[in-house]
């Protein structure tokens, strides 16, 4: 079967599911994995960066945030032009933007040329990872969804804390002398691997009906997400000055206009950008919910841990990377776990009973720092990071599952494009608040107590991560599709 006689258009397959399907499915996870490395080696390799091209803190900053606040802001459009224009064309004009991106990065010669390339790969990026949750929906059948998308929780969480240790290695490694560019260039033969098979495996699907694009809808949410990440991102470099006050208080009416917009849209029988409907199901509702806090609390957890490895403790940035490696042995293990047998058994519960023990970990990070006296070695943090990564592991598995099951194809890449902006905005929202505790405890007299104070804060939002679980059914139901 050729790329073009699979293509496909608003139901999922049934009777003769697609056979490269699961090629499919590793081809959107690769996208996936390229995306949250790029979005967590920044913790390990900015101070090599900085030492490099100088730039001062500004440049670690915004290594970081010009990645996330380009990738949350073109994510909403970028899903919803999968929908109209085609699923497989804009994850190859994504992806091969994305590869050519990283290429720039890691040929960067000044702060600024590497700020911009990050502004690319974010565009780009924005533009393929929305494209795979719709592919996956339009090539499994409905009873194989459910183990498709479980594969989307493991592969997150084992890149968002495999991130450090593979930067880390990779500069310890330093290939040809190119040391932190090594971190971007990897995504060339990864990208060109994930193309080739994209290409030779990937059908196309798009709405049936093709209806035309909301510009007035692109526009204005671009501009309500860029009012609200980018005084998060940006605020604590700055001293939080009152115009970032300002523009986050702004984003509340834009987005409101934005929301008004989609439903009168919705009424006069025009598609609008984000469906209205998605919100009638619980599932993805709550799920929006419980995606900001518990990414608020593991992406700024991530970042101020890398850091705080290497600018207090000493640590080398491969040594930061390999203190990391049992949070990620920890989380595939749980991911192995919830995915293939407690998740699709018990469903909400282990997301909840994995927060709880990801809490667990933490805390016992925590009475690892208070019981060292001497200088923090690799193996004290192995017993709290193992418990917290299989916490992890068992949350995350499930979450996608739950979230998605209810979200019809017509719908998906609109789904797609929320659930990614709302991990984005979280995640941004998390590196904003404990990046602000973490840095003004550092530079004080109170440095001692920055991680601690950190980890404490994240343990109460994963706590509450796993009380805001309630506000998911008990199970992945299809049924509960909006209408």
């Amino acid at each position: 079967m050729t790329t073009m006689e699979a293509a496909r258009g608003d139901t999922a397959p049934a009777d003769q599911p697609y056979r490269w399907r699961w090629l499919v499915l590793v081809a959107v996870l690769t996208a996936e994995i390229m995306d949250l490395l790029d979005a967590t080696v920044v913790g390990i390799a900015a101070p090599s960066i900085q030492e490099h091209l100088g730039g001062g803190s500004t440049l670690i900053q915004w290594v970081a945030a010009g990645y996330t606040l380009a990738f949350a802001v073109g994510l909403i459009t970028g899903g919803r032009l999968g929908d109209l224009l085609g699923r497989r064309r804009m994850f190859l004009i994504g992806l091969i933007g994305f590869i050519t991106a990283s290429t720039l990065c890691g040929a960067a010669l000044s702060p600024a040329m590497l700020i911009t390339s990050r502004v690319l790969q974010g565009l780009f990026g924005a533009a393929l990872i929305p494209q795979g949750l719709g592919l996956i929906r339009a090539t499994f059948p409905p009873k194989e969804l459910g183990a498709a998308f479980g594969a989307f929780g493991p592969a997150m969480g084992l890149s968002t804390v495999g991130g450090p240790i593979l930067a880390g290695a990779l500069i310890g490694w330093d290939p040809g002398g190119a040391g932190w560019r090594t971190v971007f260039l990897i995504n060339i033969p990864i990208g060109l691997a994930c193309l080739a098979l994209a290409w030779k495996t990937m059908p196309e699907s798009r709405s049936a009906d093709a209806p035309r694009p909301d510009p007035v809808g692109m526009v204005l949410v671009s501009l309500g997400l860029l009012l609200l990440i980018y005084p998060l991102v940006q605020g604590r470099e700055l001293g939080w000055p009152g115009w970032c006050f300002a523009m986050l208080i702004a984003s509340v009416p834009v987005l409101a206009a934005f929301g008004v917009h989609q439903v009168r849209r919705k009424r006069s029988g025009r598609a609008p950008l984000v469906e209205p409907e998605l919100f009638r199901s619980r599932a993805f509702s709550g799920g929006l919910v419980v995606g900001v806090t518990f990414f608020a609390a593991m992406v700024g957890l991530m970042l101020t841990f890398g850091l705080y490895l290497q600018l207090g403790e000493g640590f080398t940035a491969l040594d930061a990377g390999i203190a990391q490696a049992p949070w990620a042995l920890g989380t595939a293990i749980g991911a192995g776990l919830s995915g293939a047998w407690l998740g699709p058994k018990y469903g909400r519960p282990v997301l909840q009973i994995g927060a709880l023990v990801m809490a667990a970990g933490m805390a016992g990070l925590i009475l690892t720092l208070h019981l060292v006296t001497g200088p923090l070695g690799t193996w004290d943090l192995v017993p709290a990071l193992l418990v917290a990564g299989l916490g992890m592991g068992l949350l995350i598995a499930p979450f996608f599952d739950i979230v998605l099951a209810g979200v019809t194809l017509p719908m998906v890449g609109s789904a797609s494009g929320v659930l990614n902006a709302v991990q984005q905005l979280g995640g941004s929202a998390g590196v904003a608040v404990l990046g602000t505790v973490f840095f003004q405890l550092f530079e004080s007299d109170s440095r001692a107590d920055a991680l601690p104070v950190v980890l404490w804060i994240s343990v109460g939002m994963i706590v509450a991560t796993a009380a805001l679980g309630f506000l998911l059914p008990r199970r992945a139901r299809p049924e509960e599709a909006a209408a």
